[in-house]
């Protein structure tokens, strides 16, 4: 398990395939138990969730974007996007979403 290559993902890179693991991991979404915080190479705090494949470990950071990515999921919509297409994951403004500012 130790030889897994190890790569941290920002919203801005995730793809269908981690978001799908990340929504067959955590289907009721994660709590404080699932969160994984470390410090970075510039010594800030950050806090992620994990997914493994067969050979990797994925350190998603968690945001509230990607809660709310992950709350709307539907596999439908990435179907015409390759697994590894980070642009296959729509940014927005998190206050246009949920009405209300970070």
């Amino acid at each position: 398990m130790d030889n897994l290559k190890r790569v941290i993902v920002d919203f801005k890179k995730l793809t269908p395939e981690v978001l799908k693991l990340l929504v067959e991991r955590y289907p009721d979404g994660y709590d404080d138990r699932n969160i994984i915080s470390f410090k970075n190479s510039q010594g800030e705090r950050v806090q992620a969730v994990e997914v493994l494949t067969d050979d990797t470990k994925y350190l998603v950071k968690i945001s509230q974007k990607l809660e709310i990515t992950m709350a709307n999921y539907d596999e439908d919509d990435y179907e015409d996007y390759d697994d590894n297409d980070p642009d296959a994951i729509p940014d927005f403004d998190v206050e246009d979403e949920s009405g209300e500012e970070d």
